[in-house]
């Protein structure tokens, strides 16, 4: 086989060998306008579609690469974000940032939520943790030595 059919470039850039390039969680929310608004209003992302036309309940969003899907289901189908089932598990997403000082910055001036403020938020992950509309824990990091 070509080498090219071995990496991958996703849209940060970097080439990753192997097949998958990204993952896009997808989350259950109790109102959807509320939540696609909240990421794009304090999170800076786009709205890439959301269905169906007329009485949408679903949606994807995206910003620099990664992508959330949001779903509405039905009024008793509420959010469950995974530190409302275990304490310990905390984070619904995972996200590695190049420069997580700079958009904890943008978030902070933007009145996201934070669960943890610029700090290590585990051993050698230099991030923040916020919530989202729904109580979603996303962890925004990036790989530094204490």
């Amino acid at each position: 086989m070509p080498e090219d059919m071995h990496s991958t470039k996703p849209a940060n850039g970097e080439v990753t060998s192997g097949n998958l390039a990204s993952i896009t969680p997808f989350f259950i929310v109790e109102n959807l306008q509320v939540s696609i608004s909240y990421y794009i209003e304090r999170m800076g992302f786009q709205l890439d579609f959301q269905g169906p036309e007329g009485d949408p309940f679903y949606g994807k969003l995206s910003r620099d690469g990664i992508g959330i899907m949001l779903k509405a289901i039905l009024p008793n189908v509420l959010p469950c974000p995974n530190h409302t089932r275990h304490e310990w598990a905390r984070w619904d997403a995972y996200i590695y940032t190049l420069d997580p000082d700079t958009l904890f910055t943008e978030f902070k001036q933007n009145g996201v939520s934070f669960v943890k403020e610029l700090s290590f938020i585990d051993t050698g992950l230099w991030g923040f943790e916020v919530a989202d509309a729904d109580g979603y824990v996303l962890a925004f990091f990036r790989l530094r030595d204490e």
